[in-house]
This record gives C-alpha cells, sequence and structure tokens, in this order.
C-alpha cells in the first residue's frame, strides 16, 4: 500500500534465508605495480549504493577506483547518523525479500548473518481513524470503502499482472489508470490522497507504469498469507556500507569524502581527468551516479546546451525527514499512510515497531516525512520550526501525544530524493553513455518505471562498471584482471 518508501526490486520472488559467515577482511587485495600501470584509471562521483557498487565491481575487476562523496559520510539517502550508540538511516529505509542484486552483494561479502526479515506492520490514517492494513483479512475490514470496492482494492496487484508491458502505460497517468481499473471510490479514499501527499501539484502527471511496477513490488513481498516480509541490516544501513567501503579499500579503491566533483578535464572529446578541491584527478573513465542537475553542472562547458538541458529536463522533489525520539510509542504499526489532506506529512514510520533497537527502554524513534520541491517554505523552516509546524497535527493524529514525550528532534534534508515519473517519462531518461568518450551515468532517474532504492542502485551501479570496464580494456589494450569481464552476474531485467 506504500508510496511514499524508498522502495527497492528484485527480478524474482525469493524470500531471503540469512545463512553463512560473517565478513572476515583478508589478506590485501590491492592492485601491485606492474598490474597498476596496465590498469585504467575510475573515478566515480558520488558514495551511495550506485557509487559503492561500481566502485567495488569496477576493482573486481582490475580496475583502479577513487570514490569522490561530497558528504563527509558515504550511503547517499541511506546515510546515518548515531542515537544513543545506535545508528539510524537520515530516512527511512528497508529492503524487499525479492531484492536479489542487494542479496547477491551481501552473500558475496558473506554477510548473510546480518540480515534479518521482519514482519511488517501496516496501516492507513483516514477520516479521523486508523486502519490496520497489513493483510488481506484488513482490507476486507476497512470500512471506509464498500464490500465490492474492498474486493476490487485486494485484487488489484492481481489486475496489475495481467499488464505484460509497462510501455503500454508510460503515456497514461496513474490517477486516470486507477480510477479505471479500481473504480473511482478505491481511488478517491485509497491513492488519490496518497498521491497528493507525496507529489502535490504533479499528483495528475505522474505515471501508470511507475505506479503499475511499485504495486508489482509489493505485491511480490507477501508471503503465503498475504503478510509482509520486509528486510534489515543488523547495525542499520551504515554497517552495510562500512563493509562495503572496507572491501574497496581492502582491493586498492580509495573512497575520499567532501570532495565533490566539480568538473572535468577533457581532450579531444575523451574525458582525462575530474576535477576536485584537491586539483585534478587524471583518469580514463569516470562513472557519475548522483542527480542528473548535478551532472550536468559537472559536465558543462563539455557538451552542447541541449544535452545539459535534457540531463536538467527531468524533475525531482526533495524531501525533508523529521524524526522523533519518544517516550512512547504512536501506535503498533511500523508504516502509516496518511490519507488526509490536510496532514502535511505522507507518512508516519515508526522505526522501533520494526527495527527494536533499545528492547524494554523507554525509547522510540519515528520518522514524518514529507516530499516537496525546494521552493517550499516548509523546506527552508529551521529545525525547530519544523518540529513546532508538525506538533498539531501529531496531537491531532494521536490525541495522546504530548510535547513532554520528545527526548530529541532531528531534520535531514535531500534536494534530489525523487525523480518525477511524469507520464511519457520513458522519452526522457538518458543513456548512460553520454557524448564524452569514458564518461558514463547511472543514476535514478534511470531505472524507470522501477523506482529508486538500494536493490537498484547496487544493480546499476555494477552494470555500468562492468561495461566502463570493459571498454577501456578494448580501448587501452591492457592487461586488466578479465576474471570478471565474462562472468558478469549483473544484468537489468527484461522490462517490456
Amino acid at each position: 500500500m506504500t508510496i511514499g518508501g524508498q522502495m527497492t526490486q528484485g527480478e524474482d520472488v525469493k524470500t531471503a534465508k540469512p545463512t553463512g559467515a560473517r565478513y572476515r577482511p583478508v589478506q590485501s587485495a590491492a592492485t601491485s605495480p606492474d598490474q597498476a600501470n596496465q590498469s585504467p584509471r575510475i573515478v566515480v562521483i558520488g558514495g551511495g549504493f550506485t557509487g559503492l557498487a561500481a566502485a567495488y565491481e569496477a576493482l573486481k575487476q582490475g580496475a583502479q577506483v577513487t570514490v569522490l562523496e561530497a558528504d563527509r559520510v558515504a550511503g547517499g539517502l541511506a546515510a546515518c547518523f548515531e542515537v544513543k550508540g545506535e545508528q539510524l538511516e537520515r530516512f527511512y529505509h528497508f529492503w524487499y525479500n525479492t531484492d536479489q542484486h542487494l542479496l547477491r552483494l551481501v552473500d558475496e561479502l558473506e554477510l548473510n548473518e546480518e540480515v534479518v526479515v521482519r514482519p511488517s506492520a501496516t496501516g492507513m490514517y483516514y477520516a479521523g481513524s486508523l486502519f490496520r492494513l497489513a493483510t488481506p483479512l484488513d482490507v476486507l475490514r476497512f470500512k471506509p470503502l464498500s464490500l465490492i470496492n474492498r474486493l476490487r482494492l485486494g485484487l488489484l496487484v492481481l489486475a496489475a499482472r495481467r499488464i505484460k508491458s509497462w510501455r503500454d502505460l508510460d503515456h497514461v497517468s496513474a490517477a486516470e489508470w486507477l480510477s479505471k481499473l479500481c473504480g473511482k471510490e478505491v481511488f478517491r479514499v485509497v491513492w488519490e490522497p496518497l498521491l497528493l501527499g507525496k507529489f502535490g501539484k504533479h499528483a495528475y502527471d505522474v505515471s501508470a507504469a511507475w505506479f503499475w511496477a511499485k504495486l508489482l513490488l509489493r505485491g511480490g513481498s507477501r508471503g503465503k498469507g498475504g503478510a509482509e516480509n520486509l528486510m534489515y541490516f543488523k547495525g542499520g544501513f551504515k554497517a552495510l556500507v562500512d563493509y562495503l567501503v572496507a572491501e574497496i579499500r581492502r582491493r586498492g579503491g580509495n573512497v575520499r569524502y567532501g570532495m565533490p566533483a566539480t568538473g572535468l578535464e577533457v581532450r579531444d572529446g575523451v574525458v582525462t581527468g575530474v576535477r576536485c578541491a584537491d586539483g585534478l584527478l587524471p583518469c580514463d573513465g569516470v562513472i557519475a551516479t548522483t542527480a542528473l542537475p548535478i551532472i550536468a553542472d559537472v559536465i558543462e562547458g563539455h557538451v552542447d546546451r541541449d544535452y545539459g538541458a535534457r540531463l536538467r529536463k527531468i524533475g525531482y522533489l526533495g524531501n525533508v525527514c523529521l524524526v522523533l525520539e519518544l517516550k512512547h510509542s504512536l501506535s503498533e504499526l511500523y508504516w502509516m499512510n496518511v490519507n488526509d489532506p490536510s496532514f502535511p506529512f505522507v507518512g508516519i514510520i515508526e522505526h522501533t515497531n520494526f527495527e527494536p533497537l533499545w528492547p524494554g527502554k523507554n525509547r522510540h524513534i519515528v520518522y514524518l516525512s514529507k516530499y516537496l520541491s525546494t521552493d517550499d517554505p516548509v523546506y527552508a523552516m529551521s529545525d525547530l520550526d519544523l518540529l513546532h509546524f508538525a506538533l498539531p497535527h501529531i496531537q491531532r493524529m494521536f490525541p495522546s501525544f504530548n510535547r513532554d514525550w520528545i527526548i530529541d528532534h532531528h531534520v535531514w534534508r535531500a534536494d534530489y530524493a525523487q525523480p518525477l515519473a511524469v507520464t511519457g517519462y520513458a522519452e526522457l531518461i538518458p543513456d548512460n553513455d553520454t557524448p564524452i568518450e569514458g564518461f558514463k551515468i547511472a543514476s535514478m532517474a534511470q531505472i524507470y518505471p522501477e523506482d529508486r532504492g538500494t536493490n537498484h542502485a547496487i544493480r546499476e551501479g555494477r552494470l555500468v562498471a562492468g561495461l566502463l570496464v570493459e571498454e577501456l580494456r578494448s580501448k587501452l589494450g591492457a592487461g586488466v584482471n578479465g576474471a570478471a569481464a565474462g562472468n558478469r552476474l549483473v544484468s537489468r531485467p527484461n522490462k517490456g
């Protein structure tokens, strides 16, 4: 039912069964001097999961790699902060049990035992009441809809599965498609408030293909009884990021923090270096994994204006996330969709109802998420003003809540949290290749109709890295380690 989270998707339905040994660092796999003279030098721009996965894959295939990350920590939208000795994602995250590329990477790092699988309790706030919607039986009890429309809502995923090609939906709006598929009442009560809550003025332009992919994803995460199981990593996403960074460094790679790319050196149409605060970093190839407008800034002056304008044509929503540390729990639910247009946050995620960080302790973590344009006045609020802005709305939804419950609060903002997948989006997507030879893009704006998330980030990073190393090997004619080139396990699914 959720459309507001950090979503991921796998190619096949598979329940994670954590097995295997914990990750143990082994002897250095750094490139030897002789190999270094023959290996392509690759700079990865961005240290989120796409960039880290790209660096890992390129190193496996024998390249020399440097990752440039603008933030002081790696992880991108999955970066974490510390609360009472525990790591929390700045923006709520989880994984689906169908996230095959993620599970493959975890297996390669021998970290299977660090993955936990837990049931998810979801619900909806509508017309002043809270409804649990975690199972098919809960849907049948959802009184805001008539019985026939409860059935139509419950059968929506099955109806979506009958669609063979997402391309048939690319020029159809989600609002139009959902209204026809499940009826006006279901759309008005369930889907329209969520679209408005997340996309605001863009709600009626969102592509049906994007929504279709999210329905299939969510439906694939449910077990035989219809209940949903989700995955998490022990120690939070930071733990996996730390393992991956350690593996990159063990293989001879370099991850540099607080070091955004500011430009390129290009000779005869070929990228030869990346500019950063420390000067010019020579290279043979680049993989840019940040949001498209940032990439457009980096390559400006080396491509024609039309290409730069195309990268900037895809719109984004920002996100502001208020994280509360509370003495008491708000509800029994992990994820609550807010189907109330007067409530300024699209979702309330009580993380400790999914991942119990302090069992038996009076400390609960709640995320309140709002997607919005970065020029929205709410985005510019101070942390304290945002808290004061949210308090009356929380009290209206949970009458027993009061200010004394708050132990602390944190606010995180992301300028490029959600690409705007509007109708006709497929025609806007740039290729991984660019007009600059050796410069490739691997962005979450390119994976449509799928939505951004850790699983897809890993898939795209590894795929594009493999393609670049293969091209550079052919160009340089050098003795790059060819073990992975002919045996890559990464590919995009056939999306129709």
